[in-house]
C-alpha cells in the first residue's frame, strides 16, 4: 500500500473513533481489514495503527468490531516483528506515551516488589541491561551479604569485574532472578529489604514479545472478574461539557461490591501489567492491598476498582486509596486518593490512547465512589495535574478541564487570574489561554467543596507544612535526634491521654498501633490545647490512633471525620 494511501486510511480510521451507528460499524470493519492486510513501512504508522484499535475496543460501536479488534490484537507482535526485521527505527515504540506494545522490549529501574513480580510473571526472560549498568560502590558494600569474599575484591580493587561476580555466584540461574531471591532471603523486614535493592538502581530488560503483561493484550475478555457485558456505542461520546459535576455528585452513591482476596489478587496484577509497560510506579498500585479492592459498575461499560494499603505499609498519618478504571476491560486510567478527615488529594491520569473518551464523565464516577468510600466533602487536585513541571497538562490545557468541571483555585491571586482568562475566553471564541498563564495557573491546588463542606477551610492546609513542623521541633528541641524525640514526644501524649490510675502506656498495643501512636505524639504532643480537650475526646483519638493499623484503613478516615477539635488542630498545624 502507498504510503499516502496508508496515511489516509489511519487518518480515515482515527476519524471514525468518533463516529457512530451501524454504518459506521460496518465502515470501522472494513478499514480495519484493509489496513490489517497492509505493509507498515515504519513504526509511527503502525503505532497510529495500534492506538486507534485499543480505542475503537474500549469505545466499540458493534460487536463485530470488538470480535475483529481482539482477533488482530492477538498477532499484532508480528507487525512489530516485520518492521524490526526490516531494520525500522524502533525507537518511537519505548516513548512513555505509547511504550508497552506487544513484541517490543522495554528497560526500567524497577522497585524491588515489581522486580519480584515481573521475574515471577516473566521467568527467564528479564535480564540486566548491562550496557546501560556499571554498579560501583554500592555493590561493593551491600553484594557481600550474599557474594563470598566480595569485599576482598571490591574494597580495595580499581576494576571489579562486577558482572563477573555476579554471574558466577548466579551459576545456572539468570541473574536478575537469583539476585531478587537473595534479597528475599535476607533477615530484615520488607520496606528494609526494598531499601537496600532499590540502592542498587538496577537496570532490568526484558521483551514483551506476545505476552498479555503488554499494553496490546492487557485488557479483559467478556464474563472475566472484571466486567459481564460490553457497553455498545451507537450514540456520540459524553463530552466534557455535558457533565454536570455537582448533579453527578447528588446522584445516589454507587454500590461497592467487596471481592474475594483471590479476585483483589487478579486487580493487583493487572494494575501491575497496565503500569509496567507505560513506565508507571505509584505506592498504591506497587503495593496495595488484595483484601481490601471494592468493585463499582457505574454504566456505559465503565468499571471502578479502589483499593487501600496493608496495614504494614501505610502512609504516617493520611489514607490512601488507589484505583483503576476499566472500560470495556481495557485500562483506561489510574487513581491516586489521599485524604484526611474530609479532605482528600486525588489525582487522574487518563492515558494518551482514551484522552478523547468520555473523561468527564468518567472523572465524575471515579470522585463519585472515592467520595462515597472516603466520606469527602472536599476534593483537591495536585499542581502537578494541572501542569505544575508537566509540560504534557500544560499542552493539553489541564486547568481548564478542571476548572469547566466547577473546581476554584484556592489562591486568590489565580482565581483572579482565571476569572480573567475566562473573560477572555467569552469574548473571542478562538482565543486560547497561553502556555505561561497555564503555567501561573497550575502552581497551586483547584478545590471542590461539596454541600455543607466549610468553604476555603483546605486552602492553605499541607502535610508537608506538618512534618516540616515536626522537623523544625527536632532540630531546635532535640538536637536533630529523631529517636529522642519520638520517646519524648511518646511519653508526653501517653501522660495526656490516659488517667493516672489507669491503663498508663500502650505497652499491651499491636506494634503497628505502637508506631501510629508514635507518628501522632510527633504532632500533637506539642499542642497545648491537647490538655483542654475533654475525656470523651481523647478516648475518640485513642480509637482514631489504634484504627490506623486496622484492617480497613477507612475506618481511621470516617472516626477523624467525626472529631472535630482534632480537625481543628491539623488544620492549624498543617496551613
Amino acid at each position: 500500500m502507498a504510503a499516502n494511501s496508508l496515511d489516509r486510511q489511519l487518518t480515515q480510521l482515527e476519524a471514525c473513533r468518533y463516529s457512530f451507528g451501524r454504518r459506521e460499524a460496518t465502515r470501522v470493519v472494513k478499514l480495519l481489514k484493509r489496513l490489517d492486510a497492509a505493509r507498515f513501512p515504519d513504526s509511527s504508522s503502525l503505532i497510529r495503527f495500534h492506538e486507534a484499535l485499543l480505542f475503537l475496543r474500549a469505545f466499540p460501536q458493534s460487536p463485530i468490531v470488538v470480535r475483529v479488534t481482539g482477533r488482530m490484537f492477538s498477532s499484532f507482535y508480528k507487525k512489530v516483528e516485520a518492521l524490526r526485521k526490516g531494520g525500522a527505527d524502533m525507537d518511537d515504540f519505548d516513548t512513555f506515551e505509547v511504550s508497552g506494545i506487544a513484541g517490543t522490549q522495554m528497560e526500567d529501574t524497577l522497585s524491588f516488589d515489581v522486580a519480584n513480580w515481573l521475574i515471577k510473571r516473566m521467568p527467564n526472560k528479564v535480564e540486566i541491561a548491562w550496557d546501560n549498568y556499571e554498579p560501583g560502590r554500592e555493590l561493593g558494600t551491600t553484594g557481600p551479604r550474599f557474594i563470598p569474599l566480595l569485599e576482598d575484591d571490591a574494597h580495595v580493587e580499581a576494576d571489579t569485574p562486577w558482572r563477573r561476580w555476579l554471574e558466577t555466584a548466579a551459576g545456572k540461574k539468570r541473574v536478575p532472578a537469583w539476585m531478587i531471591s537473595r534479597f528475599e532471603q535476607l533477615p530484615l523486614s520488607a520496606p528494609q529489604r526494598a531499601e537496600l535493592y532499590e540502592s542498587l538502581r538496577v537496570p532490568l530488560r526484558w521483551s514483551l514479545e506476545n505476552s498479555v503483561i503488554s499494553r496490546t493484550r492487557n485488557w479483559k475478555s467478556v464474563r472475566s472478574v472484571f466486567y459481564h457485558r460490553i457497553f455498545y456505542h451507537t450514540t456520540p461520546l459524553i463530552s466534557r461539557s455535558k457533565v454536570s459535576l455537582a448533579d453527578e455528585l447528588a446522584k445516589r452513591p454507587p454500590q461497592l461490591t467487596r471481592l474475594s482476596r483471590k479476585q483483589g489478587e487478579q486487580v493487583m496484577d493487572m494494575i501491575r501489567e497496565v503500569m509496567l509497560v507505560r513506565y508507571r510506579e505509584l505506592y498504591g498500585t506497587t503495593l496495595g492491598d488484595p483484601q481490601s479492592v471494592v468493585q463499582a459498575d457505574v454504566g456505559r461499560g465503565v468499571t471502578i476498582y479502589l483499593w487501600n494499603l496493608p496495614p504494614d505499609r501505610r502512609l504516617p498519618l493520611r489514607a490512601y486509596v488507589a484505583g483503576l478504571t476499566l472500560k470495556n476491560g481495557v485500562p483506561i486510567n489510574y487513581i491516586e486518593a489521599i485524604g484526611l478527615c474530609e479532605w482528600m488529594e486525588v489525582g487522574f491520569n487518563t492515558f494518551y490512547t482514551f484522552r478523547g473518551g468520555e473523561a468527564g464523565w468518567i472523572y465524575a464516577q471515579v470522585l463519585r465512589c472515592l467520595c462515597h468510600r472516603m466520606g469527602t466533602t472536599c476534593v483537591s487536585v495536585y499542581p502537578y495535574q494541572l501542569g505544575h513541571d508537566n509540560e504534557e497538562a500544560i499542552e493539553s490545557g489541564a486547568f481548564w478541564f478542571y476548572r469547566k468541571l466547577g473546581f476554584r483555585p484556592g489562591r486568590a491571586d489565580l482565581q483572579k487570574l482565571a476569572e480573567r482568562e475566562e473573560q477572555k475566553i467569552a469574548a473571542d471564541a478562538k482565543y486560547r489561554t497561553p502556555a505561561r498563564t497555564l503555567r501561573l495557573l497550575a502552581s497551586d491546588h483547584v478545590f471542590y467543596e461539596l454541600p455543607g463542606s466549610e468553604v476555603g477551610a483546605w486552602d492553605k492546609f499541607s502535610t508537608r507544612n506538618v512534618g516540616l513542623q515536626v522537623n523544625r521541633r527536632m532540630a531546635r528541641d532535640f538536637d536533630g535526634d529523631a529517636v529522642l524525640m519520638r520517646e519524648h514526644s511518646k511519653s508526653a501524649l501517653e501522660r495526656i491521654l490516659f488517667p493516672r490510675n489507669g491503663v498508663i502506656s500502650t505497652s499491651s498495643w499491636t506494634p503497628l498501633e505502637k508506631a501510629a501512636f508514635e507518628n501522632f505524639a510527633l504532632v500533637l504532643a506539642p499542642a497545648p490545647e491537647l490538655h483542654a480537650w475533654t475525656r470523651e475526646e481523647k478516648e475518640d483519638l485513642v480509637q482514631i490512633i489504634r484504627a490506623k493499623g486496622k484492617r480497613d484503613e477507612m475506618l481511621y478516615l470516617h472516626l477523624m471525620q467525626r472529631h472535630g477539635r482534632l480537625r481543628r488542630a491539623l488544620l492549624k498545624l498543617g496551613s
